[in-house]
């Protein structure tokens, strides 16, 4: 008597260690890229920090499922006390009061856009529409939670927090073009890594061709 095979979305449902391995590297990368410290300017105190980078590529690589994960690890590793974000903060006060309190979460929302479009990108990932998924998912979806929290926290008006936010605009530019390049390099060397929403577009047989001609 044969073992029944599990269905695809049994299959599809659970992580495999190799999954976990790459939600562990990709959480430990993000918190590598913390180490050369936090740069602070303007009046919001919200540090410009590479972590970004690492979400983005995070999203763009893993997807939307393990790449949430690898950044939800790394944010509630930092919330036990662990000093993760960039220049060595970590605890519970990073998450509630201070100004930059809302973008760990915005990581989150951002991780999932990034690999939701990114799905529906490959197994072509065209430079251009990866460009724009990426910048939805880094900066749009990031900044959408980030900005209101800033002004929250620190009394200010919604239009004094965004236009202070315009500081990270040429840094998370550049993030989302490095994150696009790599990424591309990587699905074309490691094919699998996130399955495409859609069927790659069927090749006719040679003499189908002639047939239809």
């Amino acid at each position: 008597m044969t073992a029944p095979q599990n269905s695809p979305r049994q299959s599809t449902s659970r992580l495999s260690v190799r999954d976990l391995a790459q939600i562990a590297i990709f959480a430990a990368l993000i918190a590598a890229l913390g180490f050369p410290g936090a740069i602070s300017l303007g009046a919001s105190t919200v540090p410009i920090t590479f972590q970004t980078l690492g979400v983005m590529l995070a999203g763009a690589i893993l997807g939307a499922r393990k790449g949430f994960l690898a950044v939800l690890l790394l944010l509630v590793l930092t919330a036990a006390g662990l000093p993760l974000l960039s220049g060595g903060r970590g605890g519970l006060v990073w998450f509630t009061t201070s100004p930059s309190a809302g973008y760990p979460y915005g990581w989150l929302l951002g991780v999932a856009v990034i690999g939701l479009l990114t799905a529906w990108l490959l197994p072509r990932y065209p430079f251009w529409p990866a460009l724009g998924a990426t910048a939805l998912g880094g900066i749009v979806a990031v900044y959408l939670i980030g900005v209101p929290v800033t002004a929250i926290n620190l009394g200010l008006p919604l239009w004094a927090a965004l236009v202070d936010s315009a500081k990270f605009l040429p840094g998370d530019l550049v993030k989302v073009v490095v994150t696009v390049l790599v990424a591309k390099q990587v699905h074309k060397a490691y094919p699998g890594l996130i399955t495409p929403r859609r069927a790659a577009p069927a090749t006719l047989p040679a003499g189908d061709v002639q047939a239809r001609a």
